[in-house]
């Protein structure tokens, strides 16, 4: 499952998509998780040290060898140069699979223990000085895009990121590539304010979304989410020492977590598992192309000097069955 946390700077999505993969992890279930936001805090708050989190290999220095691998052998892409952030799979594309070891995954994931079980984290890569004035953030997160349109997961295979705040992650067709969408919300008319942009555009692609109103501090708290996003609060999440020692980077262990956090995390797995049965693998192709035709359109064919809507493969549809070539 394909899972990601969105909300405005601030509202605790880094710490509730973290607590989500300590929570996947503790079953036993495979899982990359991927930090995609311009405030790069996801492998601290998986309990790396500083120094570790800022040497992880950024997905966008590897982006050539991503585009070498996933290009396969497939005719329809000329060179890995053409390929850009939407670039869709056909016949000959390798795939990534959560469980499999590629690459891809050895050089831009590193391992990360969790209570004794181990999750594949990703990193884009924080927005540095030499960025300013001549890219987006958006160039950074293309790498993940990519991945996402050639990866293929299964029931109880999981793939979580966390993506940059506010309505910036409606700003790539990214924000389709996925099962479930997480809206963390504070209590708040801006921490709603999020809500209701990310409702509007996204209704006419059938995302999934569902609000965890997080720092909750009683009843009037949850009336007041409940009367500005209505049936997609999901869950509300209050005070928790245990966040806040790991925080302070002293993190006990996750059993230790308070049952209401504890059973918050169990209702989001459920809600994102009951999507798979409605899963809609030609809908999922059809809106990969319908963003890759766009880019190609606005900025991508005179980039890349080439006809990128010869890339799309008509005939291909992204599936759990699908063979790559080795």
């Amino acid at each position: 499952m394909k899972i990601a946390f969105v909300g405005k700077g601030g509202s605790g999505k880094t710490t509730l998509s973290s607590l989500f993969v300590r929570h996947l992890a503790a079953s036993g279930a495979p899982v990359i998780a991927v930090d995609a936001d311009i405030n790069q805090h996801l492998g601290a708050a998986l309990g790396l040290e500083e120094a570790d989190a800022a040497a992880l290999p950024a997905l966008g220095e590897h982006l050539p060898l991503i585009k070498d691998y996933l290009r396969g052998t497939n005719p329809r892409i000329a060179s890995a140069g053409t390929m850009i952030k939407t670039t869709p799979p056909g016949e000959g594309s390798r795939l990534l699979r959560v469980q499999e070891d590629n690459p891809v995954y050895d050089a831009c994931a590193r391992p990360v223990e969790l209570d004794g079980s181990d999750v594949r984290l990703m990193v884009t890569g924080p927005f540095t000085d030499a960025d300013l004035g001549v890219a987006c953030y958006h160039s950074k997160t293309g790498a993940v895009e990519l991945c996402l349109n050639h990866l293929v997961d299964g029931p109880d295979e999981y793939v979580v990121v966390d993506m940059t705040a506010g309505s910036d992650s409606l700003a790539s067709g990214m924000f389709t590539r996925f099962d479930m969408t997480f809206l963390v919300a504070e209590p708040t008319r801006k921490g709603v304010s999020v809500h209701r942009q990310y409702k509007e555009y996204a209704r006419d692609y059938g995302v999934e979304l569902k609000v965890v109103g997080n720092k909750v501090q009683g009843q009037d708290d949850i009336d007041f989410l409940r009367a500005e996003v209505g049936d997609d609060l999901l869950v509300t999440v209050g005070h928790s020492d245990w966040v806040r020692a790991m925080e302070k980077g002293r993190p006990p262990r996750f059993d230790l977590l308070e049952e209401p956090q504890q059973e918050a995390l169990r209702r989001l797995r459920s809600a994102a598992d009951a999507t798979y049965a409605r899963r809609d693998w030609e809908r999922y192709t059809r809106q990969m192309v319908h963003f890759h035709l766009k880019n190609a359109r606005s900025w991508g064919n005179e980039r890349t000097g080439a006809d990128l809507a010869a890339q799309v493969d008509p005939g291909f549809v992204l599936h759990e069955g699908v063979t790559a070539p080795a």
